[in-house]
């Protein structure tokens, strides 16, 4: 067996097991059934939740078909590897070899997307670049990398949306407000929540001295804004009483007053206003939903406060990441001590790296706290 052969079948080995892993033979099963039912004559009836339907089966499908794709052309190759073992063709030779990097590098990807687990991680991502410290070479600095995530978003094939931009007085913008859309953009853009440095010489300054910039970095998953209340029947509990207080003899003589309680959330609303006990239950439940949509809008402005993080100035102390352009090339996460002296490819959009290197750091801190909790 040649190099050729065994690189194929290695691969082979790393894509079943994935593919086991994945379940995808259960959600090849899944795929089709969601098709079967978006083809029912009332699907769209109910829009919201036709999307919804959608969106599960798009990306199920995109899963699916990728590994599916993947398999295939690996089992093609290896064919092919073998026939040339039994009759040699240098020109075909090098063509099955120079297929294998590539492959390999998108099982790479796909396999470290799959440590994007999180509640919000294949989401879209709303990001916010702000100008710190640092006057006119701040806001310049902004722009840069506002630029340089758009750059990166055009590289993944991710749609951008600029929602809001700010110019600054001289030069660059004060802030500006992204929406990056493609699947794990937020679990993606995570790692660059925080505070970025640049030191450079200035083109602001007339005397072309070295000045240190910051801008702040905020991402956001896309949480729609939308908040749907459906109670189900057998989460109320109504209690019927009879009315106090104005309302004529009518409402002291009948148990026309309901108090509703919504056991899962234990909120509970009353009405004796109406007249009769149908209007009372019907009013209350307009209640109880207006209380629930509070509650959830409630707990979506914690979630966002959560995600957002602390507040924190973008000033010297407080960086992430550093560009450094001078005197000398390199960009360096202080986190996870990733570097590159290529800040020309950096600053074009190849944060890949940094990402990877902050992602595979918080698996392994997640992966290392798991194995101290269960060995006590």
């Amino acid at each position: 067996m040649n190099e050729i052969t065994h690189q194929i079948e290695r691969l082979q080995k790393r894509v079943e097991k994935t593919m086991v892993r994945l379940d995808l033979a259960s959600k090849a099963i899944q795929v089709k059934q969601l098709e079967e039912e978006s083809m029912a004559p009332d699907f769209w009836s109910d829009n919201r939740q036709a999307q919804a339907h959608m969106q599960q089966l798009t990306a199920l499908r995109e899963e699916v078909t990728t590994w599916e794709q993947i398999a295939t052309q690996l089992k093609d190759l290896h064919e092919l590897s073998k026939m040339l073992e039994e009759e040699p063709d240098n020109d075909m030779q090098e063509e099955v070899a120079s297929a294998i990097p590539p492959l390999e590098e998108q099982i790479g990807k796909l396999e470290f997307a799959l440590m994007l687990s999180g509640e919000h991680d294949a989401k879209n991502a709303i990001l916010s670049i702000h100008a710190g410290s640092g006057g006119v070479d701040a806001q310049d600095w902004a722009e840069m990398l506002l630029r340089m995530y758009l750059r990166w978003a055009e590289q993944h094939r991710f749609r951008t949306q600029i929602y809001d931009y700010s110019e600054g007085e001289e030069a660059g913008v004060k802030s500006a407000t992204v929406e990056i859309e493609g699947r794990y953009a937020y679990g993606y853009l995570r790692s660059e929540i925080g505070t970025h440095r640049l030191i450079r010489l200035s083109p602001f300054d007339a005397a072309h001295r070295r000045h240190t910039s910051f801008a702040k970095i905020e991402v956001m998953p896309d949480i729609e804004d939308t908040i749907e209340i459906s109670i189900r029947p057998e989460d109320i509990e109504v209690d019927t009483y009879r009315a106090t207080g104005a309302g004529g003899q009518h409402v002291n003589k009948t148990d026309s007053a309901v108090r509703m309680r919504h056991i899962p959330t234990g909120i509970v609303v009353t009405c004796q206003n109406e007249r009769s006990q149908i209007q009372n239950r019907e009013v209350a439940l307009k209640l109880l939903k207006a209380r629930l949509f509070e509650l959830e809008q409630k707990k979506r402005e914690e979630e966002a406060a959560r995600l957002k993080g602390e507040n924190v100035q973008a000033d010297f102390g407080t960086q992430i990441r550093s560009v450094i352009v001078h005197p000398y090339n390199i960009v360096k996460d202080h986190r996870t001590n990733q570097e590159t002296s290529d800040t020309t490819g950096y600053l074009a959009g190849d944060v890949d790296a940094f990402i990877y290197a902050y992602l595979q750091e918080q698996a392994s801190g997640v992966e290392s706290a798991i194995t101290a909790d269960s060995n006590p």
